[in-house]
């Protein structure tokens, strides 16, 4: 019977002749290299993480970097991915596909995207949420990167409306309502 701690340093040992997992030594040989093994994996493993956009966390800097951006501090890591995947995606000739195509990887959600040429304006209108996204800034900034100069974008928004949810819920749910989802609300 061994005394090894580590899953790897009994995996270890498996490998080796049985008698060699009653003797002391290899033991604590073997519980200290599954030690070592187990953080060389989850080493091995964040480092994998990193390459990819959507599981980096530490590394997120290197791909911002590398996309010459600038998140403010204390920013949530989904806000600085999103911005990362809306900069990777806007590249090429803009279209109103592409716009929307980086405003919904930011936004996570359903986004419509009109022009009129006539008034040198873009409008951006958020369909499937309710209120200002949290990163709005942000998108703008993105926004504001590929669309050209000479082009004015617009941002519409849903509100929740009273005579929308009277008699729908009750009034602890509607306590719950963050007053930023209303029209009119701070």
């Amino acid at each position: 019977m061994s005394e090894i701690s580590s899953p790897r340093g009994q995996e270890l040992l498996q490998y080796l002749p049985g008698y060699y997992s009653r003797i002391k030594e290899f033991q604590q040989l073997y519980d200290s290299e599954g030690v070592e093994f187990d953080d060389l994996v989850e080493a091995t493993n964040s480092n994998l993480d990193q390459i990819f956009v959507d599981t980096a966390t530490w590394g997120l800097s290197r791909w911002e970097k590398e996309l010459a951006i600038k998140p403010p501090a204390g920013q949530p890591f989904e806000q600085r991915r999103s911005t990362i995947r809306s900069k990777m995606r806007g590249t090429g000739m803009i279209t109103i596909k592409l716009i929307r195509s980086v405003a919904e990887a930011f936004h996570g959600g359903e986004i419509d995207v009109s022009t009129h040429p006539e008034l040198y304006r873009v409008t951006i209108k958020f369909i499937d949420s309710v209120g200002i996204p949290p990163n709005l800034d942000d998108l703008k900034n993105v926004l504001r990167d590929i669309i050209p100069a000479h082009l004015d974008v617009v941002y519409t928004f849903s509100y929740l409306l009273i005579n929308e949810i009277h008699g729908m819920v009750t009034l602890s749910d509607l306590e719950a309502i963050p007053l930023k989802k209303f029209a009119g609300g701070a």
